[in-house]
C-alpha cells in the first residue's frame, strides 16, 4: 500500500516537472487534471486495500469455524484423570489394571507431559501418550490383643505390620503393561507382584490380557482381594486354609477375558520366587470365573466359582497346616491338622455366592480341597466356609469390582481431609474350619464384627472384635478353648 501511494506522487510530481511553465505558476486547468490523476489514483488504492480486508475477513471467519469451542477456566487448569469405566464407586484402576480402551484413549489423546494425582501417588504420562508410569506403595499397621483362653501363653498382645510394600506400575502404548512390588514387613525383602502383560480385545464387548510374571492367585472372592482392599483385617478362611501349598503367590502364565458383566481366568504357576533351583517346582493349574446376572445402578447379584489342581514337587510333600483364626498377629491361635508328611498333589475348589443393595453387602463363599496321600493311605479333605456382610452408615455403595468380581478401594463421598466425615462401614463375618478329616486334625469357628473408617479413597482405620473357637489334638495348645481377640489397623495404599 504505501508504495501505490509513493507512485501517485511520483506521477504528481513528474507532471509538473514535464511542463516548465507549470511548475512555475500552474493554471486552473493544469490544477484539475492534477486532482483528477490523484483521485484516479485514490480510487484505485482504496478498492484495492477493500479487496485485501475482505479476504481477511474471510480467512478469519474459516479460521473460527475450524477451532474447537472455548474451554472454561476450570477445564483449561483440570488435567485429563483416569475416568472409571468399571464402577465409579471404587478408585479408578492403575495403568496395570486398565482396559484396551482406555488404554487407547489416552494414547490417543497426547497433550504434553502429565501428571495426574489420583490416590494418593501422581501417575505420570509422556508428552506423545505412549509411556505411563506410577509408583505404589501400601503401609499397614496392625495392634492385637488376645483375652479368655484358658492357656496364659495365648493371651498376648502383639503388634505388626501387616504389609510394608513398594513398588510401580506403567504401560507403553495401549496394549503392554508391568507391575512390581516388594513387601519389607516381618524384616524380611519378599517380592510379591511382578508381571508383564499383554492386553487387547476380542469384540466389541470381550477384552482380554496375558501375564507373566510372579502372580497373585485368582481364587475365592477374599482371597482375590488385595490386602489393602479387605473389609476385616485377616481374609476369611477358605481363602486361607484352601489355598495350592505355595500358597498366594507362584511364577507363571495367567490369561484373563473380561466381559460386560463377567471374568474368567486360567493360570499355570510353578513355586513363588525362591533360591531353590535343585528340584522341581511343584505345578499348579487354576481357573476362576464370576458372573453377575443381575446388575443396576445401585444393586448386584455375583456367583462365581473357582478350583486348582497342584502336582506336588518332591520338595514340597509335607503338608501340614497351622491356620489362623483369631487374627494375624497371635500366633498361638490357631486350628492346626498335626504332622501330615507324603503329600502326592492337591485340588482344591470353591464357590461365592452374594451381592449388594444399596450400603449393605453380603457374601457367602464355601470351598474344600482335597490332599491324595502316599500310597497306602486314604485322601484327607480340608473344609471352610464364610458368610460375612457390611454396610455403610455414609450412603457409599460398596466397593465391589465388577471387572474382576472382588473388592476394591472404595471412592469416598465426603473425605475428611476435604472436611467431611468420610466414610463409614459397618461389618460382620461368621466363618468355620474344618480338619478333622485327619486323627490329629484340629476345627474351630470365629465370629466377628467390625468398623472401618475410610478418611478418603487410599487411608483407612479398621477395628475388629473376634470371639473365637479353637479344638486342637495336637501342638501346645490342645483340646477345646475360646477367647477374644481385639484388632485394629491404620492402613495407606498409594
Amino acid at each position: 500500500m504505501t508504495s501505490t501511494i509513493l507512485r501517485g506522487g511520483c506521477t504528481a510530481l513528474a507532471l509538473i516537472a514535464a511542463t516548465p511553465a507549470l511548475a512555475q505558476v500552474p493554471s486552473n486547468a493544469d490544477l484539475a487534471d492534477l486532482i483528477r490523476v490523484q483521485a484516479a489514483e485514490i480510487a484505485s488504492l482504496k478498492a484495492r486495500l477493500n479487496k485485501l480486508e475482505g479476504h481477511n475477513a474471510a480467512m478469519a471467519v474459516a479460521q473460527a469455524a475450524s477451532a474447537p469451542a472455548p474451554q472454561s477456566a476450570q477445564q483449561q487448569a483440570a488435567p485429563p484423570m483416569i475416568v472409571n469405566p468399571f464402577a465409579p464407586q471404587i478408585v479408578p484402576p492403575g495403568p496395570a489394571d486398565i482396559d484396551v480402551a482406555q488404554a487407547r484413549a489416552i494414547a490417543a489423546n497426547p497433550a504434553g507431559v502429565k501428571t495426574e494425582w489420583g490416590a494418593g501417588l501422581p501417575v505420570f504420562r509422556s508428552a506423545d501418550g505412549v509411556f505411563t508410569y506410577k509408583p505404589r506403595g501400601r503401609i499397614l499397621v496392625d495392634v492385637s490383643s488376645t483375652m479368655g483362653s484358658r492357656y496364659e501363653g495365648r493371651n498376648t498382645t502383639t503388634t505388626g505390620m501387616r504389609a510394608l510394600r513398594l513398588g510401580l506400575e506403567g504401560g507403553v502404548g495401549p496394549h503392554f503393561f508391568y507391575q512390581f512390588e516388594t513387601d519389607f514387613s516381618e524384616n524380611e525383602v519378599d517380592i510379591v507382584t511382578a508381571f508383564m502383560g499383554w492386553r487387547n480385545k476380542l469384540g466389541s464387548k470381550v477384552d482380554y490380557d496375558v501375564r507373566v510374571g510372579h502372580l497373585f492367585n485368582d481364587r475365592a472372592f477374599e482371597g482375590s482381594t488385595g490386602s489393602d482392599s479387605t473389609p476385616f483385617l485377616e481374609r476369611g478362611t477358605v481363602s486361607t486354609a484352601i489355598i495350592p501349598q505355595r500358597g498366594f503367590y507362584g511364577i507363571g502364565i495367567m490369561a484373563r477375558m473380561f466381559g460386560p458383566n463377567w471374568h474368567a481366568s486360567i493360570a499355570v504357576t510353578g513355586d513363588r520366587v525362591d533360591g531353590e533351583q535343585a528340584t522341581n517346582d511343584s505345578r499348579t493349574v487354576s481357573a476362576r470365573a464370576h458372573w453377575n446376572p443381575i446388575s443396576t445402578d445401585s444393586a448386584l447379584l455375583h456367583i462365581g466359582a473357582w478350583g486348582f489342581d497342584e502336582a506336588l514337587s518332591s520338595a514340597a510333600t509335607t503338608l501340614t497346616r497351622s491356620t489362623v483364626i483369631g487374627g494375624r498377629f497371635n500366633g498361638a491361635v490357631r486350628v492346626g491338622t498335626g504332622e501330615l508328611l507324603g503329600g502326592r498333589s492337591t485340588t482344591g475348589y470353591g464357590v461365592e455366592l452374594g451381592g449388594y443393595a444399596g450400603g449393605l453387602w453380603v457374601m457367602g463363599e464355601a470351598g474344600q480341597r482335597v490332599a491324595r496321600l502316599d500310597a497306602g493311605r486314604s485322601d484327607f479333605k480340608s473344609k471352610a466356609w464364610s458368610v460375612s456382610t457390611g454396610f455403610f452408615l455414609t450412603g457409599e455403595l460398596p466397593p465391589y469390582n465388577p471387572r474382576l468380581g472382588s473388592f476394591g478401594q472404595p471412592n469416598v463421598l465426603d473425605p475428611v481431609l476435604a472436611g467431611g466425615t468420610g466414610a463409614i462401614e459397618l461389618t460382620a463375618r461368621y466363618e468355620h474350619l474344618d480338619y478333622t478329616d485327619l486323627v490329629l486334625g484340629g476345627d474351630g469357628w470365629a465370629a466377628t464384627l467390625g468398623v472401618n473408617w475410610y478418611l478418603n479413597s487410599f487411608t483407612r482405620f479398621q477395628i475388629n472384635g473376634i470371639q473365637w473357637h479353637a479344638d486342637n489334638r495336637a501342638g501346645a495348645y490342645t483340646g477345646s478353648d475360646d477367647g477374644q481377640t481385639i484388632s485394629a489397623r491404620v492402613g495407606v495404599t498409594f
